[in-house]
Order: C-alpha cells, then sequence, then structure tokens
C-alpha cells in the first residue's frame, strides 16, 4: 500500500515506460504526429507529448526551391530520432518523416509500375539528384530526355513525373528515367498523328535536324525522314546544298510504316518530273553541251539539264588513252561536249560518249596515210612479237617482228631497234574499226616488193616460174638475191641452194652474180622466195617423164645427158 502512495524511482520509471509505448515500443525510431506550438526564426516548435518539446528547420517542411506553409497550430508528421539528449530536448526530423512514409508510398508505385512526381534539385557524378517527395533518386544523364540535353538549368526546380527503374529500400538506391515518361508520351502522340496521315499527303514541317544522308522534318509532333535522294532530280551532295536547319518546308509523304512508326517524306516529288519524254528529248546520236558534275572510277557524269544526268563510260571518254583514270581526261564543273549513246527511261539512264564528240584520228589517219605511205613515228615500246610505233595524230601502230627485217629471224630483228628510236615505216594495213594499224620496216629496203599488191610481187612473178635472179647479199644463212634488173628481192635459204651438200655453201656465190632459181611462195608482205633445189628437183622430173624412165634399164645420167641434147638442138 505504501509503493502505492509514495512510490520509488523504479516505479516511476515503469510507469514512464508504459506512458511511452513501452521499452520495446517506444518514440525513438518511430513516425509519430505533433503540434507546431510556436514558430521561432528558421525554426518550428513541436510538440509531440512529451516532457519537451523538439525544433526542426522550416527548411525539412518545404519542397525544393520553395518556401515552407506552415503556422502555428498545424499538426505535422516527424520523425523520432531521440527523445531526449544532452540538453534535455527532444531530436526530431521532419526529412526522415517524409522518407519513411514516401518509401512506403514509391514501393506501391514502382509495383504498379505507376509514375511518380519529382523533382530535379542537385547534380551528381553521372546524373542528377531528383527528390521524389521525401526520398532522395538518381537519373542518369542519359535518362535525362530522348536526345542528349546540354543545359538542364530549366528542367532544374520543377515537378514532373518520373519513372521508377530500380528501387532498394536496404541500400536506400532509386533509379528513376525523366526520357521513359517522354518516350511513352511521344509513342502515344505520334500513334495519334499518324492516323491522320496518308501516303501521297502534302504537309509543312521545320527541319530540326540535318545528316549526311538527308534531313529530319518535324510534322508537328512526328518526324519524317527527308532522304538526300529525293530532296531534288538534280544531284545533290550534301542536304545543306538543299534546305537549313529551322527552315519551313514543303513536302510529301512518300511512305508510312505504322509498325516502326516511320514516315519517309520527298520534295522532288512536288516538282515536275525532268524524265518525262526524255527519249525524244535527247535522240540518240544527239550531240550535246553539259557539265561534269561526279567523276568515278568508271567515268564520270554529265549533267545535261537539271535532274537529268547521263554517264560517259571510261571506255567512251578517248579514242587514244587507254586504261586511263577519268579524273586525268576531265574535272569537276568542266563543260564537255558529248554524244547520246543510249537512253533508257525506265531505268533513267543515258549513255553518253565523250570521245565520239571528237573526230575519230583512226579515220583520220587512214584518210592521210593510205595503205603503202611512209611515215616516221618513235618507238613506243618492243614487245615478243612486234614495235608499237607513235604515229601522227596520237595512235600507236604496230610493225610485227617479220617484218622488220628480211632474211633474219624474228626475235633477232627485235634486237635491231631500240625503245626512243625514230624509225621510218610504211602502212600495211588501217583497221578503223579495231583501232590497229599494221606497219612494216624491212618493206622499204631496196628491191622489196610493192605493198598493196604492187607489179613486182604479185603481176610477174608466180608460183613455181623460174626466173634469172642477181645476188644482192651473201650471208651465211642464205642468200639474198633480186629477180630480173629491178623487181622483188626475196632470199633464197641455204637448204635452198642446191641437192648436193657442197652446192649449199652461200660462200660459193659473190654479189652481182646471175642465176636461175624458182619461185616456191610469198610471205605475208607477199615477199618472194626462191628455191635452186626446187628447180633441179622439177628439171629431173621433167626429164625423166620425157626422156624415159630408169625403170628400163637407163640410167639417170643417160636420162639427163639426153635431155641437155634436145636442149641444145632446141
Amino acid at each position: 500500500m505504501a509503493s502505492t502512495a509514495f512510490p520509488s524511482r523504479d516505479d516511476f520509471a515503469a510507469m514512464l515506460d508504459e506512458s511511452l509505448g513501452g521499452a520495446d515500443g517506444g518514440f525513438e525510431g518511430r513516425v509519430v504526429k505533433g503540434t507546431v506550438t510556436a514558430i521561432e526564426n528558421d525554426l518550428a516548435v513541436i510538440d509531440i507529448g512529451l516532457k519537451s518539446e523538439g525544433r526542426v528547420p522550416l527548411r525539412e517542411f518545404a519542397m525544393p526551391g520553395q518556401k515552407a506553409d506552415l503556422n502555428v497550430g498545424d499538426e505535422v508528421e516527424v520523425y523520432v530520432d531521440r527523445v531526449e539528449n544532452a540538453n534535455g530536448e527532444t531530436m526530431l526530423s521532419r526529412d526522415r518523416a517524409r522518407r519513411e512514409a514516401a518509401w512506403d508510398r514509391l514501393e506501391e508505385e514502382f509495383n504498379k509500375e505507376a509514375r511518380v512526381e519529382g523533382v530535379i534539385f542537385g547534380r551528381v557524378k553521372g546524373g542528377f539528384t531528383v527528390d521524389l517527395g521525401g526520398a532522395v533518386a538518381f537519373l542518369p544523364g542519359s535518362q535525362v530526355d530522348i536526345r542528349p540535353v546540354r543545359d538542364v538549368g530549366p528542367l532544374m526546380d520543377l515537378p514532373q513525373p518520373f519513372q521508377i527503374l530500380k528501387m532498394d529500400r536496404r541500400r536506400g538506391n532509386i533509379v528513376v528515367s525523366r526520357r521513359a515518361i517522354l518516350e511513352e508520351t511521344r509513342a502515344e502522340q505520334r500513334s495519334g498523328l499518324i492516323q491522320n496521315l496518308e501516303e501521297g499527303q502534302i504537309i509543312e514541317g521545320a527541319v530540326k535536324n540535318i545528316t549526311d544522308y538527308g534531313a529530319f522534318v518535324d510534322l508537328g509532333g512526328i518526324d519524317g525522314l527527308l532522304h538526300v535522294t529525293d530532296m531534288s532530280y538534280k544531284r545533290v551532295n550534301h542536304p545543306s546544298e538543299v534546305i537549313n536547319i529551322g527552315d519551313t518546308v514543303k513536302v510529301q509523304i512518300i511512305r508510312i510504316n505504322r509498325d516502326t512508326q516511320r514516315i519517309s517524306l520527298g520534295m522532288k516529288q512536288l516538282e515536275s518530273d525532268p524524265w518525262e519524254g526524255v527519249a525524244a528529248k535527247y535522240p540518240v546520236g544527239a550531240k550535246l553541251t553539259g557539265t561534269v558534275t561526279n567523276i568515278t572510277d568508271y567515268g564520270a557524269f554529265v549533267e545535261l539539264e537539271p535532274g537529268i544526268e547521263g554517264l560517259v563510260h571510261v571506255s567512251e571518254m578517248s579514242w587514244v588513252k587507254k586504261n586511263v583514270h577519268p579524273g586525268k581526261i576531265v574535272s569537276t564543273s568542266q563543260e564537255v561536249d558529248v554524244i547520246v549513246l543510249e537512253v533508257d527511261s525506265d531505268k533513267r539512264r543515258i549513255s553518253l560518249g565523250l570521245k565520239q564528240a571528237q573526230s575519230n584520228p583512226w579515220g583520220a589517219f587512214a584518210e592521210a596515210h593510205p595503205v603503202g605511205s611512209v611515215v616516221e613515228g618513235e618507238v613506243k615500246n618492243a614487245t615478243e612479237f612486234g614495235l608499237f610505233v607513235g604515229l601522227p595524230g596520237d595512235v600507236d601502230g604496230m610493225v610485227h617482228m617479220s617484218d622488220i627485217a628480211w632474211g633474219i629471224s624474228g626475235e633477232e630483228a627485235l634486237h635491231l631497234h631500240r625503245k626512243g628510236e625514230n624509225v621510218q615505216v610504211v602502212v600495211l594495213d588501217v583497221d578503223v574499226e579495231k583501232e590497229r594499224i599494221s606497219l612494216g620496216i624491212k618493206q622499204l629496203e631496196k628491191g622489196a616488193p610493192a605493198v598493196g599488191g604492187g607489179v613486182a610481187a604479185a603481176g610477174s612473178l608466180k608460183k613455181n616460174d623460174v626466173v634469172t635472179v642477181s645476188v644482192l647479199e651473201v650471208r651465211d644463212n642464205g642468200l639474198e638475191v633480186q629477180a630480173g634488173e629491178d623487181g622483188a628481192t626475196g632470199f633464197i635459204k641455204r637448204a635452198d641452194l642446191g641437192r648436193d651438200r657442197d652446192e649449199q655453201r652461200p660462200e660459193r656465190y659473190q654479189v652481182g652474180q646471175k642465176f636461175d632459181a624458182m619461185v616456191t611462195g610469198f610471205d605475208r608482205s607477199k615477199k618472194p622466195s626462191f628455191s635452186v633445189k626446187a628447180m633441179q628437183i622439177a628439171e629431173e622430173k621433167e626429164a625423166v617423164a620425157q626422156y624415159g624412165s630408169s625403170d628400163s634399164g637407163a640410167s639417170l645420167g643417160d636420162i639427163l645427158g639426153e635431155a641437155l641434147k634436145a636442149g641444145k638442138k632446141d
């Protein structure tokens, strides 16, 4: 009884714990309600029913960038850090109270994938800090906007929606995104706008961005791509040549992909097509003047009029310059004369010829230097089969190795001339279509057969004729001879000087010596070949046929003797 009337210190402590909710359910670490009893300077005095009041800074009652709206008598929720500190005051926190309440609310919103409202109030490495009604979240820099934002100042301290990407209450970690909200909003707007657009529709838009391949045009909440090839019928090297950022342009909707929400736009479709009637405007064979707009490895593009270009293939650029890059023949912006070779209106292609607009040097050479003409030129190159000689008109002709010199092999003849040497040649043949000129050097030697079917070559001599020849030159491998006094020259090989080995010695003959020989044939330049051996064999056969056969018992000497006697009588 006494203990009730006069409680001890332990009894008083027990009663205090009971009034505060017990030792395990005390005020500390809990969010409780309190009443604002006074506002002193920047502090709010709050009574939560304990023996002492707590003080909380006013800034904890306001959102970032805003003033606190708090009056005496208002009921607020605060977090109790400690019931009593060293000064006997209760330690309260409005931020902790808001944070705990915010986490409860945010967890519910995160589970529902709902949007939350917050305020960007600070910068940190890699992004920004966002106040979500008491809880602080991290906003990565890549999640601020759909496109990179250079200045985030206008977005600071403004309440706006965010999407929670990740949250961990134990670690106090929340990651949010503003970009996800914008993309969702834009997708909704795009879906609504696309429903009102149709292919072929003409609409105005503002140029938002320019790239190397085109420009993006804002059609009022949705972007469309204006490709560089659809800006103009004429060649456009870069979109900035036609439009600039901020320009208002009129475009036509070419294609709409409603699944990917992509729109393709065109400007040239609003202009008249210059390719209509192009075949009649540029007939094959017409000579035109155009401007070189682009040069490639395979040719050059020539603009005939704005929007109409033709290709001069590298093979049609020059009569004489082969395997040369087009840039060494023409240059960009150069005006050139061309001939229309082919027109394909469906494929929008025109084939042009540059060399056809110039005189054909092969035809000009053929007219100025007919077969048999003698010209002088420089040996440009020596190959294993002949010499290439530069000729007037910037054309080349070839001297085949068999037409370099008489009486020696072609391989030996190739060593008689060197690159850079000036030589006289005779024109043997000109093929204008194949651009080939055949030349000869040996045909210029004294007594050579006339080029082009001369009398000495083909008129007076025939195969198997026996003629008197005179020795012009004695060589180790035979004799260079001439038929008659001023006839065609030919060659008698060592083996053709006689039937017997003793007769096949060229040193037996002297220059100017005359003897009979048979024409055995003509080479490709119609130079005759002679043979003493063939003549002897032919005479023997004729003698046997007329004066008997060796099978009858008469010897070959008897038969030839009778033939000689008959010849003397005649």
